[in-house]
């Protein structure tokens, strides 16, 4: 049905786009769709429904069903496929949870708020962390944990601080999300980059540069790696941990998608060195709600006076109140709830869009990314450049990402599309999916 479905829902956009359809022009009925398609009268149903919600057709009662046309009331409003958007679900955020627990942090720290806080967190907060981060394999006392505003923010005070090694150049992967490029370049260094891909890192090559470069840290996405969606294998996190230890090497694992990992023996690189060589940062930007800001890194001991003068110059504290009301969300029980529903959806997801790739993507392309998590790369035939597909796919109300920003400038990579499919309906991916397929046949001629 399914499958149905996604064709009734195609092949309506399609006699839309080219007129086949005109504004005010009538539908075919429910039940000779349902002959014509060979489904059921609900598959129709459900189809005609969805396409109401988008504005593209209208009902008249006792009349049937009709598309919308720019003299209709409502404006003509295009089903948009945004494979771009890469924040979490809106439908599926706990607003009216948290709602509560912000209420109850008014009222619970209204003192606090009418004074500065400890630069590092809430101690309170920060003690709930420590235990909610033991269900991630990352056992760390209260005292070694930051509560930052966003991951983003630990990543740049790292980027700008100096580590006990002494050490000046950073490593990271390649491709990589461009704020954390950004971060680097802006302070007018250099990155160092080495390639991953769906067949993990070259171990050879890592230890060469962490033997002949003069390596500060290494930042890894260990899991749900952004863009490409891959994750290492337990054996490569720890071979990675050693080589880090035998050159003096910090990494700082970001960790941002841990909580969706459906992998029940899959551990974070810090739980092979707690000690400190492993820096361990979490956002909840993408399980929770964006705006909040929220997110934590575990520190080493030497490092735990810089980035605290660090942090206060930053922004003094961040704020008390969702401070507080992230407290309540986690002792609560509300955020294990929220994330176990999260982590069956997005295992979901995850595996409709891989499937969808090996149906409707043509043999000459290949892909990246699990059966969970928020990203993945599709690998474009020969010459073919990412950005035509992009602007060629927006006129088919199909966003993409270009990936190139990605990459440093010796590992451009000009045949890379990024997608999320965070806020795509699962029963429309394919649907988009199959129109990159087709968009990427389209142009194929002018590269070949």
């Amino acid at each position: 049905m399914g499958n149905k479905y996604d064709e009734l829902i195609e092949e309506i956009q399609s006699r839309l786009d080219d007129e086949r359809l005109k504004a005010g022009g009538k539908l075919p009925s429910i039940r000779r769709f349902a002959k014509e398609f060979n489904c059921s009268i609900n598959t129709v149903m459900r189809a005609y429904s969805e396409l109401e919600k988008a504005h593209l057709i209208y009902s008249v009662p006792k009349s049937g069903y009709f598309a919308v046309g720019t003299d209709m009331p409502k404006k003509q409003k295009p089903m948009i496929i945004d494979f771009v958007s890469a924040g979490p679900d809106k439908s599926k955020m706990p607003y009216r949870d948290y709602q509560h627990c912000m209420n109850q942090a008014i009222e619970l720290y209204k003192e606090e708020m009418f004074q500065y806080s400890h630069p590092l967190g809430l101690p309170s907060l920060r003690h709930q962390l420590s235990a909610q981060l033991q269900d991630l394999q990352v056992f760390a006392p209260a005292e070694r944990i930051a509560v930052v505003s966003g991951s983003q923010q630990a990543l740049d005070l790292l980027v700008s601080l100096p580590f006990p090694n002494n050490k000046t150049e950073i490593c990271t992967e390649q491709p990589t999300h461009f704020s954390f490029i950004d971060s680097i370049t802006s302070r007018g260094l250099k990155p160092i980059g080495i390639e991953v891909n769906q067949k993990g890192i070259d171990l050879n090559y890592l230890e060469k540069i962490f033997r002949e470069r003069n390596i500060k840290f290494f930042y890894t996405v260990s899991r749900f790696q952004n863009p490409t969606g891959c994750s290492y294998s337990n054996q490569e996190k720890k071979d990675m941990v050693e080589l880090a230890q035998k050159y003096d090497v910090y990494i700082v694992e970001d960790d941002y998608m841990g909580d969706l990992d459906t992998r029940k023996k899959a551990d974070p690189m810090f739980a092979y060195n707690p000690s400190g060589r492993v820096i361990y940062t979490k956002s909840f930007s993408k399980v929770l709600l964006p705006g909040l800001r929220l997110g934590l890194a575990v520190l080493p001991e030497a490092l735990m006076k810089s980035f605290t003068q660090a942090k206060f110059a930053a922004d003094v504290h961040t704020p008390v109140l969702t401070q507080g009301a992230l407290e309540i969300y986690l002792s609560s029980g509300m955020f294990k709830a929220h994330i176990e529903k999260l982590r069956r959806q997005y295992k979901k997801k995850g595996t409709i869009l891989q499937k969808a790739y090996l149906e409707h993507l043509p043999p000459n392309t290949s892909f990246t990314g699990g059966d969970s998590g928020f990203y993945s790369t599709v690998v474009l035939p020969g010459r073919m450049k990412a950005k035509n597909l992009v602007k060629h796919l927006q006129k088919k109300n199909v966003l993409v990402q270009d990936a190139a920003p990605m990459y440093l400038p010796e590992y451009l990579k000009e045949n890379r599309i990024r997608l999320s499919v965070s806020q795509v309906e699962d029963r429309i991916i394919a649907v988009g999916v199959k129109k990159i397929g087709d968009g990427i046949r389209a142009l194929a001629h002018s590269y070949f």
